[in-house]
Parts: structure tokens; C-alpha cells; sequence
């Protein structure tokens, strides 16, 4: 059991959690959580090995077992006005080399990139996970699982989102006719929190392969849904959460 010397919070950190049969020093693993979860856009694998005095591939393997621990536990309620919304992750077309692109996969196409799904609350927590498609059936059940009754969900014009009206107020934005704001319709939120997830693993962590892509996306809901505590409070939550472990083998195994 240990005390904060900065918020004197006093916290225990489970033996047996994502520190398991490690060689690596406790006080490395200690300034990996608090850099990941601290700095708005992480820290790649590159610097932290720099930084720790550790091989790139050990970096690596710590930060995906940090970003593996700060997924939610349980799922969250979103409730008042929540905006939903898809973006695609992935090389975009233009910058590829001629012989390399894929003709007719502009837009909301996951024949080269992986579609992700988000749902934010206005002034709450954001939840984002890659799928599968961005059918109807697909949107509609993790909206109906993850946002209550009677809230007013705000979307725009794509057909995946028709039925909403059954169990929630609907609102919409027409961004095909340049439609962006409404009154309090638009999705300025979780477009703003896409921007965060893409600039940061461009510039970050420059690529991120398809396989891994949930984490990093739970690594940046976790900064995100903790915005607004300072960071030795996330830090100490953080050490309070490192419940489960990742094994290299389950890393790499494809």
C-alpha cells in the first residue's frame, strides 16, 4: 500500500497485475504509466526506450500492457445528448504510390481501412472501439447497450443510423449539403475527439497496425474521460486499475 506525496491519496497496487514475472525495475514501470497516461498524445516506444535505458521491443510491450489495463472495466451509460459518429483509420489514397491504390475507396469504405464507431456525451465520456462494418445493425446495437432510453442522440445523414426515433430522440446534421450545426445538433464533439486519435498516433506513434488498434483507441478514451484530473490523480488511478496482464505470446500471436 502506497500514499501520494502530491494529493496524499493513499492507494494499493495489486502484486500479480500487468508488474508479473517482470524483470524490468517497478520505478521504470511506475514513470511508463504516469508518461502514457499524463502526456495528451502518449509516448512512442522509441522514446520511451531511450528514456527508460530499455530495448524498443521491451518499450512496446510495456505500453501495450499499460494500454490493455486502462480499458474500462465496466461499461459506460451515456445519457442528455450524445453524439455518434464514424471515422475510417488507415493510409489515405492520395498519398499512397500509384500502383498501390485502391480505386473506389474514398469515404466510408473499409475495403483498406478499419472503421471506427464512437458515441460521446456532451460535457462527459467519449467511447470508441474499431468494428466490423458500419451497417445498421452493427451502430444500432452498441447504441442501444451504451446510451439510455429517451436521450437525444445526434448523427449525421448516414442511413446505418434510420430507426434511432423508435427508443431515442433523433437529431441530425446533413454534412452532405454542408450542414454542420443546427442548433444544438452537430457532432463538433466526437469530431473533435477524432482529431485528437489521429493526429496523435500520426505524429506519435506514426502507424499502428489493425490488430493493435483497440488499444491505443482505449489509451485515448482513458486521457480523455480523465481530462478533466490532474495528472498525479490519473497516474494513481492508473496503478489502482493494473488488474490484468498481457502476455508477449498473446501480443504477437496472430
Amino acid at each position: 500500500r502506497l500514499k501520494c506525496k502530491n494529493c496524499q491519496r493513499k492507494f494499493s497496487v495489486t502484486v500479480g497485475t500487468i508488474f508479473e514475472n517482470t524483470k524490468i525495475k517497478l520505478g521504470d514501470w511506475f514513470v511508463a504509466v504516469y508518461i502514457c497516461t499524463s502526456h495528451n498524445k502518449g509516448i512512442s516506444s522509441l522514446q520511451l526506450a531511450s528514456d527508460l535505458n530499455v530495448t524498443q521491443k521491451t518499450a512496446w510491450f510495456m505500453l501495450h500492457r499499460i494500454r490493455k489495463a486502462l480499458k474500462e472495466k465496466a461499461p459506460q451509460v451515456l445519457s442528455n445528448i450524445v453524439e455518434a459518429d464514424e471515422t475510417y483509420y488507415g493510409g489515405a489514397e492520395k498519398n499512397k504510390h500509384k500502383d498501390k491504390k485502391t480505386k473506389g475507396t474514398q469515404g466510408r469504405n473499409a475495403e483498406t481501412k478499419t472503421p471506427i464507431f464512437g458515441l460521446v456525451e456532451r460535457q462527459g465520456k467519449v467511447i470508441v472501439a474499431p468494428v466490423s462494418d458500419v451497417k445498421g445493425n452493427t451502430l444500432k446495437g452498441i447504441i442501444n447497450t451504451t446510451v439510455m432510453p429517451n436521450a437525444t442522440i445526434v448523427t449525421d445523414e448516414w442511413g446505418s443510423y434510420n430507426g434511432l426515433s423508435v427508443n431515442f430522440k433523433h437529431l441530425r446534421v446533413e454534412h452532405g449539403k454542408g450542414e454542420y450545426v443546427n442548433g444544438i445538433a452537430h457532432t463538433n464533439t466526437l469530431e473533435g475527439f477524432w482529431s485528437l486519435l489521429k493526429r496523435g498516433i500520426n505524429g506519435i506513434q506514426h502507424s499502428v497496425s489493425k490488430k493493435h488498434l483497440h488499444r491505443y483507441c482505449d489509451e485515448y478514451s482513458y486521457r480523455y474521460n480523465n481530462r478533466k484530473t490532474i495528472a498525479v490523480e490519473r497516474f494513481v488511478t492508473s496503478l489502482e486499475n493494473l488488474e490484468c496482464r498481457l502476455t508477449y505470446q498473446q501480443l504477437i500471436q496472430k
